[in-house]
């Protein structure tokens, strides 16, 4: 038991290691739907259910789920990805904001969001409907905003870590947005990034990046194999054998069986086997651009256009057995340093360049719970091996947080509590109060410093709580493990802003930005000026909202000579108190009886979510 408690120990301090660690993710964003709906009735025209809509969620997809897996686990998240102007982009928008990602996306008129609308009665899938074609590609000129965006981002990770190199994530779906010359960029500046990894569909693609892992589907590290052709393996007495026919057909990728070594399972018994009635049929996700690849129900083997692969090798003989004896050429022909093959439910093979293969377990469970924890099970391992930690520690906690997101159903993400929890250790929490005196600050701030946490610190009116508010909050609490927000008194704002502000006084203020999950403690000042207090603090990340360099904030000067760094955030467009608070006074200004008769201003309209 002790043993257990201080291994779990240290998964808990790598864990804690990888917080705040800048992390680029670049791929095929997508918006997950949820519709959840009863049913107890069928239709008259067909034997199909009829269906009542209850409820409808909304989730980040594919590298957006990603990004905000890397965000919940403590890292800091940029995402840079195509995503259409639609009404499922501006939600996909709203995903990551509500996430603390920084959305560095690229705007593509014209070219849709890729969306997964899932319907659901009782908790079981009915259908899926899938928008987003790989043939809606991108044009000259979003490529090239594409890699102005992705230099952006990566130097401006870089500045946010103190000139240290950033962590690059791919995720290449098959959806369009890494087009050849993105992909010849990213192997060009791949020297950019101190850690690389991939997760994509089709990894030839991406020879020359030397990653510094990939996270291959058994599908996916089985297509590989087959168009690089194999030998045979000998795998503790019983062979696993590779057929590989001389010539590849001139219309797709070359044909490959894998199965008992000659003597053992023949090839057309194997195929006779495979082809029987009563065998479940094939389970899975066709690969855009090529046709299906699926596993067969029973678990033995994996079909394809162009591959085929029987792992009816003998008794015992399963998936895991047939990735552990190809980790080498999988190695070999992606040339990353570490593979790890994901075995859905049945968890995960990983090898590195010791050789030693790993064997990680998950919890069977319903399918629709699992949606997503590929992307919690990449962005662990990325973080873990960015952190240092070694393979076989990096490896467990991958599965770890794949294994505790999928409790119910839905897009999954895992949050750094729940992931200590699982190690039993307990989460970040604080005796003080959050809403807090000078002094008490003092005290605070000497705390975290003596236990090597980083402060954040920024200022304001913070008059009428809005959006743009919480949106600007949530980026700077991720540039840090504490923020702390100093309010304007009462009389600082009537000096500030006027002797009709503030609209709410310091209390209410107070209580409402302690309310937030993304602020640790609010302090009260009664200067014009937080310089005071920036003295006492002395934050390591300063952070004032607005669309101007960091050198014109007027007590950039002073943080810097304590040592700090000084941030500037974009506000949300037509997001202001003062906005606001004109608008309300507009609104009960006007005399027009007919008010409700009037065009919405647009700047009101938001976008309706169920939950």
């Amino acid at each position: 038991m002790a043993g257990a408690a201080a291994e779990q120990r240290r998964f808990a301090t790598v864990v804690e290691s990888w917080l705040g660690r800048p992390v680029l993710i670049v791929g095929d964003a997508m918006l997950d739907e949820w519709r959840f709906a009863d049913s107890d009735r069928l239709c008259r025209e067909a034997p199909a259910p009829v269906l009542t809509l209850r409820r409808r969620i909304s989730a980040a997809g594919g590298a957006a789920n990603t990004a905000v897996n890397v965000a919940a686990l403590g890292g800091r998240a940029v995402l840079v990805a195509p995503v259409g102007a639609d009404v499922a982009g501006d939600e996909l928008h709203d995903c990551l904001d509500r996430a603390s990602v920084w959305d560095r996306t690229v705007n593509q008129p014209g070219r849709p969001t890729p969306v997964k609308r899932r319907m659901l009665a009782g908790n079981q899938i009915l259908l899926r409907e899938d928008s987003g074609d790989p043939e809606d590609a991108l044009d000259h000129d979003g490529v090239s905003r594409l890699l102005t965006a992705l230099s952006c981002a990566t130097e401006e990770l870089r500045a946010a870590a103190g000139g240290e190199a950033p962590t690059l994530v791919v995720c290449d779906y098959g959806l369009g947005a890494l087009p050849a010359p993105v992909r010849a960029w990213l192997v060009e500046n791949r020297q950019r990034y101190a850690t690389v990894a991939l997760d994509a569909h089709d990894l030839a693609d991406w020879r020359g990046l030397a990653p510094t892992v990939v996270t291959p589907s058994f599908a996916e590290a089985t297509r590989l194999l087959a168009r690089a052709g194999g030998t045979t393996r000998p795998t503790g007495g019983t062979e696993l054998h590779l057929e590989h026919p001389d010539g590849d057909p001139v219309d797709g990728p070359s044909e490959m069986t894998v199965g008992a070594a000659p003597g053992a399972v023949r090839a057309d018994d194997t195929a006779a086997e495979l082809t029987r009635a009563d065998r479940p049929g094939p389970l899975g996700e066709p690969t855009p651009g090529e046709g299906r690849v699926a596993l067969t129900g029973d678990g033995l083997s994996v079909t394809g256009t162009g591959v085929t692969v029987n792992t009816r090798a003998g008794e015992g003989v399963d998936r895991a057995v047939l990735a552990r004896s190809r980790l080498a050429e999988l190695r070999a022909h992606t040339g990353a340093d570490v593979v790890a093959v994901t075995l859905d439910t049945e968890g995960a093979v990983v090898g590195g360049a010791d050789g030693e293969p790993r064997r990680s377990h998950s919890t069977p469970v319903p399918a629709s719970h699992a949606v997503g924890a590929g992307d919690a099970y990449l962005a662990a391992m990325t973080l873990a091996l960015a952190a240092d930690a070694p393979l076989p520690t990096a490896a467990q906690l991958a599965q770890l947080a794949a294994t505790i997101t999928v409790s119910d159903t839905g897009t999954c993400v895992c949050r750094r509590d729940d992931l200590l929890a699982a190690l039993d250790q307990p989460t970040e929490t604080t005796s003080h109060p959050a809403l807090v005196s000078g002094d008490e600050l003092d005290a605070i701030v000497a705390e975290y410093r003596e236990a090597g946490r980083s402060v954040v610190f920024t200022n304001g009116c913070f008059d009428v709580l809005h959006r743009g508010h919480v949106r600007y909050l949530e980026q700077a609490r991720a540039l840090g493990d504490l923020l702390i927000v100093a309010v304007n008194s009462d009389g600082s704002v009537r000096r500030l802003k006027g002797p009709d502000r503030p609209v709410n006084p310091v209390e209410d203020r107070g209580a409402l930005l302690a309310a937030l999950a993304c602020v640790d403690h609010v302090v009260v000042f009664e200067e014009d000026s937080p310089a005071a207090l920036i003295e006492a603090v002395r934050p390591d990340v300063y952070v004032k909202g607005g669309d101007y360099p960091p050198e014109l904030v007027p007590e950039a000067p002073l943080v810097r000579r304590l040592g700090g760094q000084v941030r500037t955030l974009g506000y949300v467009p037509d997001r202001s108190t003062s906005a606001i608070i004109e608008r309300i006074r507009s609104h009960s200004q006007d005399p027009s009886p007919h008010t409700n008769d009037r065009e919405p201003d647009p700047s009101l309209r938001t976008r309706t979510q169920a939950s």
